[in-house]
């Protein structure tokens, strides 16, 4: 019993889990916590908004990126350009970058794209801006989801002390039903001359969306597992009282040779509790071979742990009346039973 209802859970709902971690992956792979700022170049943003971005709680990671300007590979006169730009954040590891250049403007990363673009897939060499400035290329860097609208791209990280003209301000927010207020308190202290020539972009209908699909499919997977669950443990408790009533003699002798009740309830939930959890390894396994060979995506190791502690500890409550009923049993009036 507690087999089959591992099965028929993860079959169910797990199924359904696994289909909704796939579409808010999907959905989170868009920029689901995303607020991006544009301003033109006489708007009046600069990078010290980096510092006051850092007093708002609610805020995963934001950056400050400059206006593009072209570079070329130093080597090749004419080659392809490729946009570069100034950059600001403390937390440039999260495109892959450790450590700062030892001189601010004078070293770039770059993505596999854009040193496609320079003729420098190994990410060695150097590159020329437009007004005759050399860059060493550094190092490769790694582009997520968010940033994917500048590419090809190309950045020089710039200190936290350095100056300079932001273009491009991008936050993540830590949750994507903070993007709305986080959206909120990041115009608020942008500290432009000119608000007019500034406008923000965020992923709220995304976020809107993502809680939508993901309170739809958690109600519709809460309440199957609930009706699962409940008539299993009815149907593990009524099987388990007739098993007492069949053992009632062997449970009369056990209390006539000095038994205690607290021994007898004992005795049941351990040997309930064992099989149970038998049948909720033998359940948990058959039902993930299934998911695997049909293509459905897997609820995750975490889910399956759950509904298998969860269907053994019900196996153990639903063996508790039958417990109850054995250990009460009056060992006179059994073993007078022919």
């Amino acid at each position: 019993m507690v087999a089959g209802m591992c099965a028929t859970v993860l079959l169910t709902t797990g199924r359904t889990v696994g289909a909704e971690q796939a579409v808010l992956g999907s959905i989170d792979s868009e920029g689901t916590r995303s607020i991006i700022i544009r301003a033109d170049t006489d708007a009046g943003l600069d990078a010290t908004v980096l510092d006051r971005l850092a007093h708002i709680d609610g805020i995963q990671w934001a950056g400050a990126f400059g206006i593009a300007q072209d570079v070329t590979n130093l080597q090749f006169a004419g080659a392809t350009k490729v946009p570069m730009r100034l950059a600001w954040s403390s937390q440039l590891n999260h495109l892959g970058i450790t450590t700062l250049p030892p001189v601010s403007n004078a070293s770039i990363w770059a993505s596999p794209t854009a040193l496609a673009g320079l003729g420098m897939p190994d990410a060695v060499g150097a590159v020329v801006d437009d007004s005759g400035v050399d860059f060493a290329v550094t190092g490769s860097l790694t582009v997520p989801d968010f940033l994917a609208f500048l590419e090809p791209l190309v950045i020089a990280p710039q200190t936290e002390n350095t100056p300079g003209t932001v273009a491009v301000l991008i936050v993540i927010a830590d949750r994507p039903d903070l993007v709305a207020p986080v959206s909120d308190a990041v115009r608020s202290i942008l500290a432009v001359t000119d608000p007019a020539k500034v406008t923000l972009t965020t992923s709220e209908n995304l976020a809107a969306l993502r809680g939508l699909v993901e309170g739809q499919l958690d109600s519709f997977g809460r309440s199957l597992v609930v009706v699962v669950f409940a008539l299993t443990a009815v149907l593990v408790a009524a099987i388990l009282y007739g098993l007492v009533m069949l053992r009632r003699k062997d449970f009369g002798r056990r209390r006539a040779l000095g038994a205690s009740q607290a021994l007898i309830i004992s005795l049941l939930l351990t040997q309930t509790g064992a099989l149970a959890l038998v049948g909720a390894t033998i359940g948990s396994i058959a039902a993930s071979i299934g998911l695997t060979a049909s293509g459905d995506p897997l609820p995750g190791w975490d889910f399956v742990g759950a509904v298998a502690l969860l269907s053994t500890t019900i196996g153990v409550i639903a063996a508790l009346v039958p417990a109850l009923a054995a250990a009460r049993r009056d060992p006179l009036k059994e073993l007078r039973v022919p």
